[in-house]
């Protein structure tokens, strides 16, 4: 009988053992950013930072918002909204008619595989068909403060003077 119930706890504890195991979150501590060097100093010391920071009441669409609205009157006219895409148009109508024709446009396509044909064979190979790929800008990583390390650095150097 003993047998049983000893069994029995071994498997309740491996099956308790592996929840914990595979819903842990994916994050790991490492993963997050560090603590200013300021709160850093100021928890050792047991005491709280004199101010919170605060987050932004502005929305990304907000921003988007405000990047259209040139004159800031509170609304985006035509003109505004279609600036960058007149500046886009006018780059490629290279005989300012007003007209874009097929071989304005095609400029732009003959020119990008020209640059892309490194070898100038005519044909692109895989490398230098990659290099036609449209370049996107990473996700920008928004930091108030500075790295704890950078932090450090600058006063270790205001010790040594």
């Amino acid at each position: 009988m003993w047998r049983y119930l000893v069994g029995g706890l071994a498997t309740l504890a491996l099956v308790a053992a592996g929840v914990v195991l595979f819903n842990r979150s994916g994050r790991s501590v490492a993963a997050l950013p560090s603590a200013p060097l300021a709160f850093a100093q100021n928890a050792a010391d047991g005491a709280l930072p004199d101010s919170v920071p605060q987050a932004s009441d502005r929305t990304r669409e907000q921003k988007r918002f405000d990047r259209y609205d040139k004159d800031r009157n509170g609304a985006v006219t035509r003109e505004e909204y279609l600036a960058n895409r007149r500046k886009a148009y006018a780059k490629l109508d290279t005989n300012h008619d007003g007209t874009l024709s097929f071989d304005e446009w095609a400029i732009k396509a003959e020119t990008k595989f020209a640059v892309a044909d490194a070898d100038k064979s005519g044909a692109m190979n895989a490398t230098e068909f990659a290099t036609t790929a449209v370049k996107r800008k990473p996700p920008r990583v928004r930091r108030d403060c500075p790295p704890v390390g950078a932090a450090k650095a600058e006063a270790s150097e205001g010790d040594d003077s």
